[in-house]
């Protein structure tokens, strides 16, 4: 009875053996597909990586290349770029239905050779054509008119400069504050003591001269300031009243720019955008602005040229206006928006800081 109850059991065995093996099987096959499939994703991301360093290769490298390759820009789309020229526009004021432009600037950036220059507008820009009739009303910053007559602006600043102005950015001094504190202040040095309240406009500044760190209040303060409550301002030798404004004016956004193109601040780009977009007022379309953002990020503020709108402010039929002087106004716009020749260059290029004064001397 041993003898044949034993291959019995080994039978029973046998048939409980086979349905494991065969599980052992399809776990087998169902893991040399799993490691083929994974295999496959790891080629698959391989490739895509050594496109993407090509296309990042093909644009520059670094921090241009990513972007524009992110972008979907090739070799190309720097090449077909033309150079930017906008006119730009701060303002301010308490109240939301009225803005006074207290900042007013024509702006150029060139992508293929990472130069831009600044022109500063001074308020009091006299746009009418009979000094004697002087009034108010023919200031370039009453032609504003609380953003409805932008173009008007635009096409008065074309007169007295000889650019073509295709573009505009109204900015509130809202962004500017926000985005000074989203960087976490910006370090400036503040030429003098400012002391200064207007209670009409809430506006209260007080800051000592010297090296700091500037919150978003403060900075707005500082590109507002013109004088005293005593009536000092700004001394000669730095450029009084309106266009020693004008000059902290542009060495604050150069610093501003300088510490927002930071590597680290790059990942605040989403809230600099909303800042941006619940700031800005433009006639540009989002297309446009993306294609410059990639080559902007790799901007060295060393390449900026600034300077001032020549002139002389004057007292005319009771009214304080800045005369433009036109020959002077000629030589500054060509040093500044000149055609020079385009060669490409990538974000480490240093090219050599100019920074070009305006005289307020009459020429003779």
């Amino acid at each position: 009875m041993k003898k044949t109850e034993e291959p019995k059991q080994e039978k029973r065995n046998i048939k409980k053996d086979k349905p494991v093996k065969k599980e052992k099987k399809k776990k087998s096959k169902a893991w040399k597909i799993f490691r083929l499939f994974i295999i496959l994703i790891v080629i698959s991301l391989l490739v895509f990586a050594g496109v993407f360093t090509y296309k990042v290769a093909k644009n520059g490298w670094g921090l241009q290349g990513f972007m524009a390759a992110a972008m979907g820009h090739d070799e190309n789309t720097l090449k077909d770029l033309e150079p930017i020229t906008f006119l730009l526009v701060g303002i301010s004021g308490c109240e939301e239905d009225y803005k006074l432009a207290d900042t007013i600037m024509v702006c150029s950036y060139n992508p293929k050779t990472q130069k831009a220059s600044l022109l500063s507008i001074p308020r009091d820009t006299y746009v009418g054509k009979d000094k004697t009739k002087a009034s108010a009303s023919y200031k370039i910053n009453s032609v504003y008119r609380n953003g409805e007559n932008i173009n008007g602006m635009v096409k008065a600043i074309e007169n007295i400069t000889g650019l073509e102005i295709d573009n505009y950015l109204i900015i509130d001094t809202d962004a500017l504050v926000q985005l000074v504190d989203a960087l976490g202040g910006v370090k400036f040095n503040v030429p003098i003591n400012m002391d200064y309240d207007d209670p009409t406009q809430n506006l209260h500044i007080h800051l000592k001269a010297g090296q700091q760190t500037l919150t978003g209040d403060q900075a707005e303060g500082l590109v507002r300031f013109r004088h005293n409550n005593n009536g000092t301002t700004y001394s000669t030798e730095y450029g009084d009243n309106d266009i020693g404004r004008m000059r902290t004016q542009r060495e604050f956004i150069t610093e501003v720019m300088k510490q927002t193109l930071k590597p680290e601040n790059i990942l605040k780009i989403n809230k600099i955008a909303e800042i941006a977009f619940n700031n800005i007022q433009t006639n540009m379309t989002f297309s446009t602005i993306k294609d410059y953002i990639p080559y902007a990020v790799s901007f060295n503020t060393e390449n900026l040229k600034t300077g001032v709108l020549p002139g002389i402010p004057e007292l005319c039929n009771k009214v304080y206006i800045y005369t433009v002087n036109k020959k002077q106004t000629k030589t500054i716009v060509e040093e500044l928006f000149g055609e020079e020749e385009e060669t490409l260059v990538d974000g480490n290029t240093n090219i050599i800081n100019n920074t070009i004064s305006s005289s307020n001397k009459k020429s003779k």
